[in-house]
């Protein structure tokens, strides 16, 4: 199965979820302070360094730099990674409410990733957004 693809299903039924925890965004220049990629949630390769992320507590425990602490959002819908539109409304309704967010499309759903003082009236943007 490939995933939903109509814009007016993906919002109706998107079922945020607030992952319970705190999560950081760290550069790290390779893998070895890394002591368990287990508790990796993901990485990212870029031209200047390996973007991870994963929870606080791990992050600390590795002595690893951070300067954002979020909250992890994940719509519990299988959206296409075809899907148009998905992105750019959860992102202009979480705008409205002055809420940055950091998104990761994976396989089978959405991410998103939010100031932790911000994780309570983002969650309510998004249910008021699936009630459209």
């Amino acid at each position: 199965m490939s995933g939903e693809k109509k814009l007016k299903v993906l919002l109706k039924n998107m079922e945020p979820v607030l992952n319970s925890g705190d999560y950081v965004f760290c550069r790290v220049e390779n893998f070895k302070k890394i002591a368990d990629l287990d508790k990796v949630l993901f990485f990212f390769r870029e031209a200047e360094a390996v973007t991870i992320v994963l929870e606080k507590t791990s992050a600390d425990e590795w002595n690893l730099d951070y300067t954002y602490i979020s909250s992890w959002i994940t719509l519990n819908i299988h959206s296409s990674l075809e899907a148009v539109g998905l992105t750019a409304a959860f992102a202009n309704a979480l705008k409205q409410e002055n809420i940055s967010c950091n998104v990761v499309a994976a396989y089978f759903h959405d991410h998103i990733f939010v100031a932790k003082q911000d994780a309570q009236k983002a969650m309510e943007a998004l249910y008021n957004l699936s009630e459209v």
